[in-house]
C-alpha cells in the first residue's frame, strides 16, 4: 500500500453530517489535500491543515459519520495514502512517530478503534485541542456559509 500519493480521480467522502444532507471528505491534487463538502449541488473545497486531515482519518476509522455516497467512498488505501503524506509533511518528531503507528495498524488490518487511537495520539496537543467530530463539522458548517 505504500508510495507515493496519487491524485484521486474523484472526492472520497468520509460520511454525510446528517441523513440525505451534505458529505464531508477529501481530495488530493498538486501535492496537497482539500477538505471538501459536497451536496446535490456540487462540492466545496476548503484549505485543510494536517490537524483537520487527521480528523477526517479518525472520522473514518471511529465511523463517526454514516452514509458516504458509495461511488466515492474513502477506501483504506486512500486513508493509507493520506496518512503517508502527513508523515512527508509532518515537521513534528512526535507527530510523525504517532502516524507512522497509526499507518502500521492500517496496514495491520487493525480495528477502526485502534487506528482511530492512534490517529488521535498524532493531532496538535494543548488548550486549543478539540474533539476531531466537532471540529470536522465546524469547518463543514463554516464552508456552506461561504457558499
Amino acid at each position: 500500500m505504500r508510495g507515493a500519493p496519487t491524485p484521486l480521480e474523484a472526492p472520497r467522502a468520509i460520511g454525510r453530517l446528517e441523513p440525505d444532507g451534505p458529505w464531508i471528505g477529501f481530495d488530493h491534487a498538486g501535492g496537497a489535500y482539500r477538505f471538501i463538502v459536497g451536496s446535490g449541488g456540487g462540492t466545496l473545497a476548503g484549505a485543510a491543515d494536517p490537524d483537520l486531515l487527521i480528523a477526517l482519518a479518525i472520522a473514518h476509522f471511529a465511523e463517526a459519520f454514516e452514509g458516504a455516497p458509495p461511488d466515492i467512498e474513502a477506501t483504506q488505501a486512500d486513508l493509507s495514502a493520506l496518512v503517508e503524506h502527513l508523515i512527508a509533511v509532518a515537521s513534528d518528531a512526535r507527530q510523525r512517530s504517532a502516524l507512522r503507528e497509526a499507518l502500521d495498524a492500517i496496514d495491520d488490518g487493525l480495528a477502526g478503534d485502534a487506528v482511530a487511537g492512534r490517529l488521535a495520539a498524532a493531532m496538535a496537543t494543548g488548550d486549543d485541542q478539540v474533539d476531531p467530530v466537532e471540529l470536522l463539522v465546524a469547518r463543514a458548517e463554516a464552508l456552506l456559509r461561504c457558499a
